[in-house]
C-alpha cells in the first residue's frame, strides 16, 4: 500500500489573506466558494494543494516544515517579485558563484526557501 501527500496545511490567522498572498506567489486562482471569514482557504494547483485553516495562536518557533519553492526564471527575480508581494527575507544563503537559496517568510511569517531555477542550475553543473 502507498500513500501520496493531498494537501499540505497551515494554520492561519487569516486564512483568507494568506491564502491571497500563495496564489499569486503559485500562480493559481482562488476556489469560487472561499470568502473572507471562512474558517478555511485553498491554494490549488496540479502539483500541490495548500489549505489554510483559523488558528490565532501565536506562532513561537520555526517551521518544522517548510515549502522549497524552484521559479521558472532567475531565482533573485523571484525573490525581488516575492517582497513586493509581501514576503520578507529571514536569512540569505546565496553565494557568488550564483548557488544557494534564500531563506524568506510570507505575511505571518511561515518560512520558506526560494533555489535556484533549472536553467541556473544547470548552468553550474
Amino acid at each position: 500500500m502507498t500513500s501520496v501527500v493531498r494537501t499540505v496545511t497551515f494554520d492561519a490567522r487569516d486564512p483568507y489573506e494568506l491564502a491571497g498572498f500563495w496564489l499569486q506567489v503559485l500562480r493559481a486562482e482562488r476556489p469560487e466558494d472561499d470568502e473572507p471569514g471562512d474558517p478555511y482557504a485553498a491554494v490549488n494547483t496540479p502539483e500541490v494543494k495548500l489549505l489554510f485553516e483559523q488558528n490565532n495562536d501565536e506562532k513561537a518557533v520555526k517551521n518544522r516544515l517548510h515549502l522549497d519553492l524552484v521559479p521558472d526564471g532567475p531565482r533573485d527575480a523571484e525573490v525581488e517579485w516575492l517582497l513586493t508581494l509581501g514576503a520578507t527575507i529571514y536569512a540569505d544563503h546565496r553565494e557568488p558563484d550564483g548557488r544557494g537559496w534564500v531563506i524568506m517568510h510570507d505575511p505571518e511569517a511561515n518560512e520558506f526557501c526560494v533555489l535556484r531555477s533549472a536553467a541556473e542550475r544547470a548552468a553550474t553543473e
